[in-house]
C-alpha cells in the first residue's frame, strides 16, 4: 500500500521537488532543522500556520521558481535532506536483553500531533501524539489508528460580553498534512463495513510522523448516503447511536484498515475504551482464519492486547443501552452470527453483571475483559482505578484488583523552546531523547546558575510578545479603539514572575479556585517592588453551562482597570497556545480536586523549560513533588464542598504571598535569584526525564508489549494449542466453580509460628488447576499476606477432601488470616483473565 506521490499534488520546480516529502512528514513539529527553510518560503504565512503542506499550496509558483535557482535557499534545502536521513538512520532503541520490539498498533479516538492536524480534544489526544512521536524517536514498531475528523473540537471565541461561544471550521483535507492511502488496484482505498441495507465506506489516510505512521478513517465518501457521511464528522458529537457507530468505526474498521494496508500487529494498545470492539474484531477475525471457535480466538489473541484507563470516574466511562444497540440491531445480529456465538455472550463482555439484561454495555468493561494487560495513567490513579474496576473482581481485595500502573509522560522535544533546546543540546547532546535518558540528571544538575536564569529570562520575555499580539488580534475583532488596540503592547512585562493556568475548564478542576477571593488576588498581583502576573486560558465544553461561567469570571476579572495590565485571558487554548504558555511561564497552577485528575500532563511541559509546579497533590504531581522541586496544595483527598475550596484557596495564597513571590524576587549581588534558580535545577534535573515519554514508553515494550508478544507466540503456537487448552480450562472451571466447599479450618501457634489446616472439596475440578492461599488483610502497619497452602503429602482424603497446610512466622492473631481458592494456570494473566475466588469464611 502506499499513497499518491507528494509532487502529484502540486508541480513544484524539479530542484525542489522533495519540499513535499518533507512537508507531509510531522517531523517538522518537533524537529526544527528546516524551520529556517519554511520561513524563506513566506515568512507571514508560516508564523501564522506552521503548517508546510499549507505553504506548498499558497506560495505562488513565481515564488518558487524564484528559490529553486536560489543558492542559499537550496542550501538550505540540502540540508533538511541530510538531517532528514540521518534520523531516519539513527539505530533503533532495544530494550536490555531483547533482539526486537513487537509491532504495536496504537488505537485512539484523537491524535494530537500539531494544530495543523487538529484531531483532538484534549489530553487523550495530546498523549496519543506524544506517544506515536516518542516511538519515531526510539525507532520503535509502531503505528496510529484514529479518525480523520471533518470538524474536530470546536473553537472557542469569546465575545464581547466576554461569553464563551463555539465554531467549527471544517478540517479540509487537501489542506491537511495528509494523504489517501492507495492500494494494490491504484484506487483509493477504502474499509466497509456491512450495515443494515447498506454498506458504509470509510476512506483510509494516513500520516506520516516521522518514523511512524499514523492511519485514519472517515466516513465522508460521497457514494455514502448523508447520514452515514456525518458519523466521523465531529469529535464527540451527536448521541449515543453517533458515537456507538464511531467506536464501531475505530476498532472493527481500525483492525480492518491494518489488514488491509499488510500492517497486523502483534500488539493492540486501547488507548482509552473507545476503541473496545478491536478486541472482538480481532479474534473474530483469527477464529475464521484458524478455523477455531470464538471463545477460544479471544483467549489466544487477548495476550496481545493492552489497554490504558484515563477515567477516575464512573461517568467518564462509554456506555451503551440495548435500546441504542436495538437501533442497530440488524448489524449486530449479522455480525454476532460471524462469530458462532449468542448475542447475549458479546453483550456478557461489556456487563459488570453479565446475566443481568437491563444493565448498560460498558466499553472499559469490554476493553478489561479483552486484554491482558491493564493500566492507570499515574500511581494514584492505579489505586482509583482498582476501585472503579473492582466489580469486575467479586470478592477480590482491592489491592489485589489487577489494574496496574505506568505514569504517562510528554515527549519534551515538542514542548521545549529554542533556548531550552540549545541548554539541553550543551549539556546531553542532540540525541538525549533517544535512549537511556536517567544520565541527563547529572547534565543538567552542573548546569551554571547565569545559563539558567539567561534562558529563563527569554522564554518569558517570548511568552509576553506572544501573549500581547494574540490579545491584540482579540480586541481588534471586538471593533476595539485604536487606543485600546495599541494598550495590548502594554500589557505584561517581560521582568515579571508569570504564572500560568491553562486547560480544559470543569468543576472538578476547580480552574477558579484562584479566583477565591479576587480580592486578596489583585493585592497579590499589584504588590509593591513583587508584581505578579497571570495568563489564563481554557475552554469549557460547549453543554457544560457551569463551566462556561467559570470562563466568564475569570475574562469579566481580566477586564477589570485595576487587573488589566497583570491578568489577560487568552482565548482559543489550542497546542500552539500551550506551547507558549509552557515555555514561558514561570509556575504553572494546577488545581484538581484530589483525587479526580488521572494525570494531568500540563505540569510536565513545563519542566523541560524550567518552569515550576504549584499543584494540587493528585494525578503525576503526587508522586512527583518534593519540596526542592516545586509547591503542593492539599494533602489528601479533597471533598466537592465550599469549605474545601476555601481551605485550598487560603493555602495556594498562603504559598504564593510568603514563599512563592518572596523567592522570585530574592536575589544576589548579580541580580540571580539563587534559591528559585535551585529549585528550578532540580526540577529539570530529577524530573525531566523521569516524567517524559520516553520513560513511559520504555515501561510500555519492557512491562506489557514484549512478555505480551511473547505469550501471544505461545498461545497462537501449534494450531492455538495453548490458547484453545486456556478456553477449556477457564470454561471448566466457571462450570464447577460454585461446588467448591471448605471444610472445618483448624489453626495453631506455637513460638510465633501460625499452622493453619483446612480440607477443601474441589469436586470436578483438578488440584493443579487450583492455587490455595492464606491470605490477610493489611492492619495497622502490618502489611497484608499471602501465603501458598500445601497439599499434604500422603493425606487420606475424606469424603474426597484434599488437605492444605501452611505454616507462617507471625505476631497476628490467628482470626486474621483466611483459607481462599483461587484459579491457576502457568500460562494465564492472573486473575484479570477469570476473577474467580472462594473463600473459607
Amino acid at each position: 500500500m502506499s499513497a499518491y506521490p507528494p509532487a502529484a499534488v502540486r508541480p513544484l520546480p524539479e530542484p525542489l521537488a522533495r519540499l513535499a516529502v518533507h512537508a507531509l512528514d510531522l517531523h517538522w513539529s518537533w524537529n526544527h532543522a528546516g524551520d529556517e527553510l519554511w520561513k524563506q518560503l513566506d515568512s507571514v504565512l508560516w508564523e501564522r500556520t506552521r503548517n508546510p503542506w499549507l505553504l506548498l499550496q499558497y506560495v505562488s509558483q513565481a515564488r518558487l521558481e524564484r528559490l529553486a535557482d536560489d543558492d542559499e535557499f537550496l542550501g538550505l534545502l540540502e540540508a533538511l535532506d541530510e538531517s532528514h536521513a540521518r534520523y531516519h538512520a539513527a539505530p533503533p532503541w532495544r530494550p536490555p536483553g531483547a533482539a526486537s520490539v513487537p509491532r504495536v498498533a496504537y488505537f485512539s479516538m484523537e491524535f494530537g500531533l500539531d494544530e495543523a492536524l487538529p484531531l483532538y480534544a484534549g489530553g487523550l489526544g495530546v498523549l496519543a501524539g506524544d506517544f506515536l512521536k516518542t516511538a519515531s524517536d526510539l525507532g520503535l514498531p509502531v503505528v496510529g489508528v484514529g479518525i480523520l475528523w471533518q470538524q474536530g473540537y470546536f473553537r472557542q471565541l469569546i465575545d464581547a460580553a466576554g461569553s464563551q461561544t463555539e465554531l467549527y471550521p471544517f478540517n479540509d483535507p487537501a489542506s491537511l498534512p495528509v494523504q489517501p492511502v492507495i492500494g494494490a488496484d491504484g484506487a483509493r482505498l477504502r474499509v466497509e463495513l456491512s450495515l443494515p441495507g447498506r454498506v458504509l465506506r470509510l476512506r483510509a489516510w494516513q500520516v506520516v510522523v516521522g518514523r511512524t505512521m499514523l492511519y485514519l478513517l472517515d466516513s465522508n465518501d460521497p457514494l455514502n448516503a448523508a447520514p452515514d457521511r456525518g458519523l466521523t464528522g465531529t469529535l464527540y458529537g451527536g448521541g449515543p447511536e453517533i458515537r456507538l457507530m464511531q467506536e464501531i468505526v475505530l476498532g472493527i474498521g481500525g483492525w480492518r484498515l491494518l489488514e488491509a494496508v499488510g500492517a497486523l500487529p502483534e500488539i493492540c494498545h486501547l488507548n482509552e475504551g473507545h476503541a473496545a470492539f478491536v478486541v472482538v474484531e480481532r479474534a473474530r477475525g483469527y477464529m475464521e482464519r484458524h478455523g477455531v471457535r470464538f471463545h477460544e480466538a479471544l483467549w489466544a489473541t487477548r495476550a496481545g492486547n493492552v489497554f490504558t484507563t484515563h477515567t477516575a470516574v464512573p461517568a467518564g466511562f462509554d456506555t451503551f443501552s440495548i435500546a441504542d444497540f436495538d437501533r442497530q440491531r440488524l448489524y449486530f445480529e449479522q455480525y454476532v452470527r460471524r462469530l458462532g456465538v449468542p448475542w447475549a455472550d458479546v453483550l456478557s463482555l461489556g456487563r459488570q453483571h453479565p446475566a443481568d439484561d437491563r444493565e448498560p454495555f460498558n466499553m472499559a468493561w469490554l476493553a478489561v475483559r479483552g486484554c491482558a494487560w491493564v493500566n492507570a495513567v499515574s500511581r494514584l490513579h492505579g489505586a482509583v482505578s482498582r476501585r472503579l474496576f473492582a466489580g469486575l473482581f467479586p470478592r477480590r481485595p482491592e489491592p489485589e484488583v489487577p489494574i496496574g500502573y505506568i505514569t504517562n509522560g510528554v515527549h519534551m522535544p515538542s514542548w521545549d523552546s529554542p533556548w531550552t533546546d540549545a541548554l539541553w543540546t550543551s549539556a546531553s547532546g542532540k540525541a538525549r531523547w533517544r535512549g537511556d535518558v536517567s544520565a541527563l540528571t547529572s547534565d543538567m544538575a552542573r548546569m551554571p546558575n547565569e545559563d539558567l536564569w539567561k534562558v529563563r529570562n527569554a522564554e518569558r520575555q517570548d511568552l509576553v510578545r506572544y501573549a500581547r499580539e494574540r490579545l491584540a488580534r482579540k480586541l481588534a475583532r471586538h471593533d476595539e479603539t485604536a487606543a485600546a488596540v495599541e494598550a495590548a503592547d502594554r500589557v505584561l512585562r517581560p521582568d515579571v514572575l508569570t504564572i500560568g493556568f491553562a486547560r480544559r475548564f470543569a468543576s472538578y478542576k476547580r480552574p477558579n479556585l484562584l479566583l477565591h477571593d479576587p480580592d486578596r488576588l489583585l493585592r497579590l498581583l499589584v504588590r509593591s517592588g513583587m508584581p505578579v502576573q497571570l495568563i489564563v486560558a481554557g475552554k469549557a465544553h460547549p453543554r457544560d453551562v457551569q463551566a462556561k461561567a467559570l470562563v466568564e469570571q475569570w475574562v469579566r476579572f481580566a477586564a477589570r482597570p485595576s487587573a488589566r495590565a497583570s491578568v489577560v485571558f487568552l482565548e482559543d487554548y489550542d497546542m500552539r497556545l500551550a506551547m507558549e504558555l509552557v515555555q514561558g511561564v514561570d509556575v504553572w497552577v494546577n488545581t484538581p480536586r484530589r483525587p479526580w485528575e488521572a494525570c494531568g500532563t500540563s505540569g510536565m511541559k513545563v519542566l523541560v523549560n524550567g518552569g515550576l509546579n504549584l499543584s494540587s497533590l493528585d494525578g503525576w504531581w503526587a508522586e512527583a513533588f518534593a519540596p526542592e522541586v516545586g509547591w503542593a496544595v492539599g494533602v489528601g483527598p479533597a471533598p466537592n464542598d465550599e469549605e474545601a475550596d476555601r481551605r485550598d484557596a487560603d493555602a495556594l495564597y498562603r504559598m504564593l504571598e510568603a514563599d512563592i513571590v518572596p523567592c522570585f524576587y530574592d536575589r544576589d549581588t548579580a541580580g540571580l535569584p539563587r534559591r528559585w534558580l535551585a529549585r528550578m535545577r532540580a526540577s529539570m534535573a530529577t524530573l525531566t526525564p523521569r516524567f517524559s515519554s520516553v520513560r513511559m514508553l520504555q515501561e510500555y515494550v519492557t512491562g506489557a508489549y514484549v512478555p505480551g508478544a511473547r505469550e501471544l507466540a505461545e498461545r497462537t503456537a501449534d494450531g492455538t494449542r495453548l490458547g484453545i487448552d486456556l478456553a477449556r480450562w477457564a470454561r471448566r472451571l466457571a462450570e464447577h466453580w460454585s461446588a467448591i466447599r471448605f471444610g472445618p479450618v483448624t489453626s495453631h501457634t506455637d513460638a510465633g509460628a501460625l499452622t493453619v489446616s483446612v480440607p477443601i472439596f474441589l469436586g470436578a475440578i483438578a488440584p493443579d488447576d487450583v492455587r490455595v492461599e492464606l491470605y490477610a488483610d493489611p492492619a495497622g502497619e502490618s502489611p497484608g499476606a499471602v501465603c501458598e497452602m500445601m497439599r499434604v503429602a500422603g493425606a487420606v482424603p475424606d469424603d474426597e477432601a484434599q488437605h492444605y497446610s501452611v505454616t507462617v512466622r507471625t505476631s497476628r492473631p490467628e482470626r486474621d488470616f483466611t483459607p481462599r481458592v483461587v484459579p491457576f494456570h502457568p500460562a494465564a494473566e492472573l486473575p484479570l483473565e477469570l476473577p474467580l475466588i472462594a473463600w473459607a469464611k
